[in-house]
């Protein structure tokens, strides 16, 4: 079943995927920067989480599905020293960048190679990765089933899911302020650094409509992936999923 990534209802695959290429690509060079506003700094946190709770050793493939920027590619790099990370996303001018940070040595030795790759229908054997790591991704996939089911379907047995995604506040009064935080902050700081309020507007709706830990979990197990956990940071604000493909 395809969604809208914006409320969660039924509805064509293409009005959420064409969206979210309209939005990254206008903001993909001020992208990093209002994440480092927006979050006041926690999404650095968030990165080390995901890298302590990665099972990647050097003899490892690993592949970045919305990998956007490159955040998490070079994390990967700079922490884990893999023998190869493929870097995807949907969009071409947030690889773009990622493309820049490479040039400028972020990915300090590692052999990193770029793909525009939509994740609900990757172009890779079955079994060519050790783990697929992704931030902020599957939040926007129409098709959330047919996308995690492609991240198992190229994992090696055994193989480990690392996924960080904005998540939902258990405490109540944390939860309500978030929410107003998403309403009316998010936009404000997308519109002053990009100049693109709007499509901030759309990345709250997103995050309010997307399914709390429990939910992603389902997900996840539905797929077909075992020993699913999950960890929360920032109060829930976001949450780190790690799932395994079966032995």
């Amino acid at each position: 079943m395809a969604i809208d990534t914006a409320t969660g209802l039924e509805a064509p695959a293409e009005l959420s995927s064409e969206r979210v290429k309209s939005v990254f690509s206008s903001i993909a060079r001020k992208y990093e920067r209002f994440n480092a506003i927006s979050s006041f700094g926690a999404y650095k946190a968030w990165v080390a989480g995901m890298m302590r709770q990665a099972d990647i050793d050097p003899s490892h493939d690993v592949l970045d599905i919305a990998g956007g920027t490159g955040e998490i590619t070079f994390a990967v790099a700079r922490s884990k020293h893999p023998r190869h990370i493929q870097c995807t996303d949907l969009v071409p001018e947030m690889l773009e960048v990622a493309r820049a940070h490479m040039a400028e040595g972020a990915s300090c030795g590692v052999p990193v190679d770029f793909q525009v790759v939509d994740a609900q229908d990757i172009p890779y054997a079955d079994e060519s990765y050790d783990v697929v790591t992704m931030a902020y991704g599957i939040r926007n996939m129409p098709k959330r089933e047919q996308a995690l089911s492609e991240m198992l379907r190229v994992l090696r047995p055994g193989g480990q899911l690392v996924c960080l995604e904005f998540s939902t506040p258990p405490n109540g009064a944390w939860r309500a302020l978030y929410r107003f935080y998403l309403k009316r902050l998010i936009p404000f700081w997308g519109g002053l650094v990009t100049g693109d309020r709007e499509g901030f507007v759309y990345l709250a709706k997103s995050i309010k409509a997307f399914p709390d830990q429990q939910g992603l979990a389902k997900l996840m197990e539905q797929a077909g992936f075992t020993d699913v956990k999950w960890k929360n940071y920032t109060g829930g604000i976001a949450a780190i999923h790690t799932a395994r493909k079966p032995a």
